[in-house]
């Protein structure tokens, strides 16, 4: 056994021996965030109450039911589809205000809501042995839950995803024993919109819907949105509709109500889902819409104007509805802030930058790395290979790694970084002058 050996922080060993240290090369970590989250509080006949549900795509088609109480083709979920028309994952908060849940005897349903009236319990003697129950649970026609063999009484039950079993009471057969009282409570105001606004905080997404048509609820998702960007570094687009004349580049406006539902702003399903899922080297100008409801593109002012009043607009393109083009609702033009922020594509850069080196700093200089050459070198070559990255995918162009600087602040903790970024944005205007001799 050697005398001395070990790890080592400074030259400072007595012993002989092998002092040797472990240590990975260095390599940037600034990586690309992914795109396609989402977040949208919504009315909800069924879901988990007062909690962030976390939904995939997979999730949605899969276990819909379990989720959201209905199948993935029902009506009801209309909404849901085009929302995951463009993306992987959203942060659902369901919106109730005094909701019921359904009970009955037995047990109660496990989520507020009047979907929960649709269940139903089966019970019958079980086939080997008549002391004991099978105990079938449906919810409409589908049976979701089946436990055989059990007790006399509720104790034997195991809680499933859609009921509560109540304790001591004594099992009898039945046809059919309903689930009643649930209900979805009174209409949804502005206290439960802030309270789902404040436990979507939080999480990271890239757009957050609203689905409201009351404009004091719009104004408060608005203000919620530039408190976050702009105060707590959080960079996200909100999408609203019928609210023109914003101003705001990370608020996008939809124009255009639906025929088919009780909610004309229900296009704001798709395009939260396409503002959250766009890649930031794409743009949603001309994008066509594939969702399931009827889109009136007869809108009450000409198409320019609503570019000019930074509307977001589905128009008709032959047989087909396509976005007009990819726009927040920022208009008030100025040398600091020209007409590129208007574009949606170089908000998602510019956010893009914002959120990945924020992470970065949080996870590997903060509060671990010494303020001094080295340690403003090693932050310089992760935000300029970031950016080489993000030149790589086209979305930005024209960069240079002496475009970034790193320098000392005011304070022995600071450092100042100076960023020269040139977006790209997709082509939208052809001009073509044909020269026939």
């Amino acid at each position: 056994m050697a005398l001395g050996g070990g790890m080592f922080l400074t030259q400072n060993k007595k012993l002989p021996g092998v002092y040797m240290n472990f240590v990975s090369v260095a390599r940037a970590t600034a990586s690309l965030a992914d795109r396609g989250y989402a977040a949208l509080p919504l009315e909800l006949d069924w879901g988990t109450d007062g909690k962030v549900m976390t939904v995939t795509n997979e999730d949605l088609q899969k276990n819909s039911r379990k989720i959201f109480g209905y199948d993935y083709t029902h009506e009801k979920l209309k909404g849901l589809r085009d929302l995951f028309k463009n993306i992987h994952t959203a942060y659902i908060y369901k919106l109730m205000k005094n909701g019921v849940a359904a009970t009955n005897i037995y047990g109660d349903a496990v989520n507020k809501g009047v979907r929960g009236n649709d269940l139903k319990l089966v019970i019958n003697a079980n086939v080997d042995d008549v002391t004991k129950f099978d105990v079938s649970t449906y919810l409409g026609s589908s049976l979701v839950d089946e436990q055989l063999a059990v007790g006399p009484k509720t104790d034997d039950l195991v809680d499933n995803d859609f009921v509560k079993w109540k304790k001591g009471v004594a099992l009898e057969t039945s046809a059919g024993t309903p689930f009643t009282t649930g209900a979805n409570g009174e209409p949804v105001e502005g206290a439960e919109h802030q309270e789902a606004l404040a436990e979507l905080e939080p999480y990271s997404f890239n757009a957050l819907g609203c689905l409201s048509t009351v404009e004091t609820i719009k104004d408060l998702y608005i203000a919620f949105t530039q408190r976050l960007r702009d105060q707590i570094g959080a960079k996200f687009q909100t999408v609203v509709h019928g609210k023109s004349g914003v101003d705001y580049e990370g608020v996008v406006n939809v124009l255009n109500d639906v025929t088919d539902d009780e909610n004309v702003a229900s296009l704001a399903y798709w395009s939260t889902g396409a503002t959250a899922g766009c890649a930031i080297n794409r743009s949603n100008t001309n994008k066509k819409y594939n969702g399931e409801y009827e889109v009136k593109t007869k809108i009450d002012k000409t198409l320019d104007m609503a570019l000019s009043d930074g509307d977001f607009v589905f128009h008709k393109v032959g047989d087909d509805i396509c976005v007009l083009e990819d726009i927040n609702t920022f208009t008030s033009f100025t040398n600091d802030k020209n007409e590129d922020f208007s574009s949606n594509q170089t908000i998602r850069v510019l956010d893009q930058i914002g959120n990945d080196i924020a992470r970065l700093f949080a996870k590997k200089y903060l509060g671990k790395e010494q303020n001094d050459a080295a340690g403003r070198i090693s932050l310089w070559n992760d935000i300029t290979t970031h950016h080489k990255e993000l030149q790589t995918l086209r979305a930005i162009e024209n960069f240079k790694s002496e475009d970034v600087t790193v320098q000392p602040g005011n304070l022995k903790k600071a450092v100042v970084v100076t960023d020269y970024v040139q977006p790209v944005n997709a082509m939208g205007q052809l001009y073509m002058t044909v020269m026939v001799s």
